[in-house]
């Protein structure tokens, strides 16, 4: 994560929630319309929500597939400065586990693609999914 400077620790990180969705050793990402980069299917929860609860909602309302909130499973978190939002700092909790139906970009997603840990792709990606990618490259889940 980037040092903090005085005007990153004042402000409140923003909470998020994401899906590590791996096939053929690579990583979905997402783009939702209007931004240069790609993230991590996933978002913020609702109030009363729950990680899982809220990444199972995300799901159905980016990527139109069906997740049992109670088989995501916490992988790891990331902290890094939110992309696009005047140096806020991150708070991603990454999840694993199945989800059923296909995978089509739905209301504020404009694209999908699969990514790895090579130059081509982290140029396209935000901070946070360049950290992702780079550890589970190192953790052998992703091809080099």
């Amino acid at each position: 994560m980037p040092e903090p400077t005085e005007r990153t620790s004042q402000l409140t990180a923003l909470e998020s929630v994401a899906w590590l969705c791996v096939r053929d050793g690579s990583l979905l990402a997402v783009r939702t319309h209007g931004k240069d980069r790609f993230y991590l299917p996933g978002g913020k929860l609702e109030p009363g929500e729950s990680g899982p609860w809220a990444l199972a909602r995300e799901l159905g309302e980016e990527l139109g597939v069906r997740a049992d909130a109670r088989e995501l499973t916490e992988a790891f978190v990331i902290e890094d400065e939110a992309h696009g939002q005047g140096g806020r700092p991150l708070r991603m909790t990454c999840y694993t586990g199945p989800a059923t139906g296909a995978l089509q970009p739905d209301r504020e997603i404009a694209e999908l693609d699969w990514f790895r840990d090579r130059p081509a792709d982290t140029e396209r990606c935000a901070p946070a999914l360049r950290q992702v990618l780079a550890r589970l490259t190192a953790d052998g889940v992703l091809a080099r």
